[in-house]
């Protein structure tokens, strides 16, 4: 597929069906904007909007790195150590084969902007929850 030039907007970006909650994604609103299916890319450019109280619980991808740009509200992100506090502004970098995540634990939606690079879909990049031992 050769990779061409696109232009759209979020509320035209169809929301992804079929997250479970038992892969981690409870409750959450998931927009690929940029990927392998619109352009051809190995990348992904994705919109998440968090509800109080969703979360994409911890999981680690093996075939790419992942960024994300808090634009509003808070939360915890997940790291290979535990928990850490976020709010917007925050900027997280997660390179591959490490555990991250984001639980909205505020009152108001958080929205996240972010990104695989290595990556374009969630088929490519690797997915992984922790076992449950």
């Amino acid at each position: 597929m050769t990779v061409k030039p696109y232009r759209t907007r979020i509320e035209d970006v169809p929301l992804v069906k079929g997250l479970k909650e038992e892969d981690g994604w409870y409750d959450m609103q998931v927009r690929f904007c940029v990927d392998k299916a619109t352009v051809g890319t190995d990348n992904v450019l994705g919109w998440t909007v968090l509800p109080p109280g969703a979360k994409h619980d911890k999981h680690r991808h093996f075939h790419c790195d992942e960024f994300l740009f808090v634009i509003s509200g808070s939360g915890y992100i997940y790291t290979d150590e535990g928990t850490e506090p976020s709010k917007a502004g925050d900027v997280v970098f997660t390179p591959r084969g490490h555990w991250h995540g984001f639980n909205n634990t505020g009152d108001v939606d958080a929205v996240l902007a972010w990104g695989w690079i290595g990556a374009g879909s969630l088929e490519d990049a690797g997915y992984e929850v922790p076992s449950e031992e």
